[in-house]
């Protein structure tokens, strides 16, 4: 069943063109995985997915709801699609737990006491229970990371988006990033990525695209894509990074 299907999707800053005529359907429990070379669009194309930026033109339709028209409000269709960034944006001065908690309370019109026990069980869930009370700086930047996708989670999406969310870690730290998004697929979320993580874009999707120049050049299964990839340019991209 379809959740998300974005037709003819058109984003331009100025003169620059950064979105040419996306068309895109993602089904209920999907891991796509958007890979390309920076400046390809992806980033851009989460975050009018997300409605952080307005499009041009085309369509982008979210469980039935046409969500591209001027009319909608943003702010109950973000409650639904969670968007999680490189940079954690996590608030300094509270806790783990307070920045978790801070959304739904306001969202959901109910007290932190009442949600305490479900968000007490995402940070189990998720490795961090004994770091709930921690401030952003006595967290590692993987442990921040993690914290991000908890507070996400914590409003129920039903889609989660994450741009490239272990770009801004060290390379020991990435591991446990990706094992959250492995947890959250073996869960069935519904999600999709923007990627430099081929190894992980390779095993854990099930459709890779690849974007170039603000259109999506192939889309296909990760062994369709990185084996056997059509376009020229989708080969030497995959060239330039494998």
């Amino acid at each position: 069943m379809s959740v998300l299907r974005l037709s003819n999707v058109t984003k331009s800053f100025g003169a620059t063109q950064v979105l040419r005529g996306i068309d895109l359907e993602v089904n209920e429990g999907e891991m796509i995985c958007l890979i390309g070379a920076s400046g390809s669009g992806k980033s851009t194309l989460l975050r009018t997915i997300n409605l952080l930026e307005p499009i041009d033109e085309g369509e982008i339709w979210f469980d039935g709801q046409d969500i591209s028209l001027p009319d909608v409000a943003p702010q109950p269709i973000r409650r639904k699609i969670g968007l999680v960034f490189q940079s954690f944006n996590l608030f300094p001065h509270m806790t783990a737990v307070e920045n978790v908690l801070l959304a739904p309370s306001r969202v959901f019109k109910r007290s932190k006491k009442d949600l305490l026990p479900e968000v007490m069980q995402l940070f189990e869930q998720f490795n961090l229970k004994d770091r709930m009370q921690a401030y952003p700086d006595q967290l590692s930047g993987g442990q921040q990371q993690r914290v991000a996708i908890v507070r996400a989670l914590a409003m129920r999406p039903r889609i989660m988006l994450f741009d490239e969310v272990t770009s801004a870690l060290d390379p020991e730290l990435v591991s446990e990033v990706l094992d959250t998004l492995l947890k959250l697929k073996a869960q069935n979320m519904t999600m999709i990525l923007a990627t430099h993580e081929m190894g992980f874009a390779r095993e854990a999707a099930d459709r890779v695209c690849v974007l170039d120049g603000g259109k999506i050049i192939e889309t296909g299964t990760p062994d369709q894509i990185f084996n056997a990839p059509q376009t020229k340019r989708a080969q030497a991209f995959l060239a330039s990074v494998l």
